[in-house]
């Protein structure tokens, strides 16, 4: 299988470097320039970027401002970034690294040392974001473990409140299919449901396995009637769903949900804890419903 090719973003005012740079990386990597630094903010936020190659001397914006810029931002902060200069004096080498670089090539650049730092650094930056994605996320399901549910939600919270839900969701009956089935067949079970799930929410949403066969959810909606609808929407599309066990039994399974709106002064156990009380209410009136309260 081909390897993705990686981009990255070579920002410096001299055309004579970039044509250098260009000339070096453009065979292994894909390149964007930016001659100033108000075009590379820019560039940031329409293309993913895998590392920057960062000028610091240049007119209107130096590369100290664009890289303190660029780490302040939550959707760039993680990008590598190697300062290329001519300056070599010790402060200006710290304050590259204390503002937020993670290496630092001095001019005129030696070739395959910068090849050398580039292809480190995004093999590093590719580790750590494997390393991220194990603590982050549910290895069955892909979605957020609890632990990251949390730290996110917490933050989510720390912001306004306006149109945000709690929300939790729970399988109906699951011990009954582990017990029945098998837990090869549960897993199963657990997958497509939080994928059917998956599919109906936004980019912003907060969607996490906080138990077994228990999710939560944090997002946002214009109102009650329409979250209501959405996440009905969600429980009707499972109860219509069916699996095959490994013997080829068919599978039915349901799940119940409680909502509740997130009020101005709740911390996100208190917003939990009234989400949980609405499908204690549901699993108690008949399970496979929607309970708001």
């Amino acid at each position: 299988m081909e390897e993705k090719r990686r981009t990255v973003l070579v920002v410096d005012d001299t055309e004579t470097n970039i044509d250098i740079m260009l000339e070096l990386l453009g065979d292994r990597y894909d390149i964007l320039v930016a001659l100033d630094g108000e075009s590379a903010l820019e560039i940031v936020q329409e293309d993913k970027v895998d590392l920057i190659l960062l000028d610091i001397m240049m007119p209107d914006m130096d590369g100290y401002k664009v890289c303190s810029i660029l780490k302040k931002d939550i959707r760039t902060k993680d990008i590598p970034i190697i300062f290329i200069t001519a300056k070599t004096d010790e402060d200006s080498i710290e304050k590259a690294y204390e503002i937020g670089g993670i290496d630092y090539v001095t001019k005129p650049f030696k070739p395959r040392e910068l090849l050398a730092r580039v292809k480190t650094q995004l093999k590093l930056n590719e580790l750590i974001n494997h390393l991220e994605f194990i603590a982050s996320y549910d290895q069955m399901t892909g979605i957020y473990n609890r632990r990251k549910f949390f730290l996110l939600a917490i933050e989510e919270l720390s912001h306004s409140k306006e149109n945000l839900y709690a929300i939790m969701i729970d399988i109906d009956k699951f011990k009954k299919v582990n017990d029945t089935y098998g837990h090869s067949n549960g897993d199963k079970v657990i997958k497509i449901i939080t994928k059917t799930i998956s599919d109906k929410l936004s980019d912003k949403a907060i969607f996490g396995r906080v138990g077994g066969e228990e999710f939560a959810l944090i997002c946002k909606n214009d109102s009650k009637e329409n979250i209501l609808k959405m996440i009905d929407n969600s429980r009707e599309d499972i109860a219509n769903l069916e699996i095959l066990s490994d013997d080829a039994h068919v599978i039915k399974f349901t799940i119940s949900i409680g909502i509740s709106k997130i009020k101005d002064n709740d911390c996100i156990d208190s917003a939990l804890k009234e989400a949980d009380m609405a499908l204690y209410k549901a699993k108690m009136s008949g399970r496979n419903r929607v309970v708001f309260i």
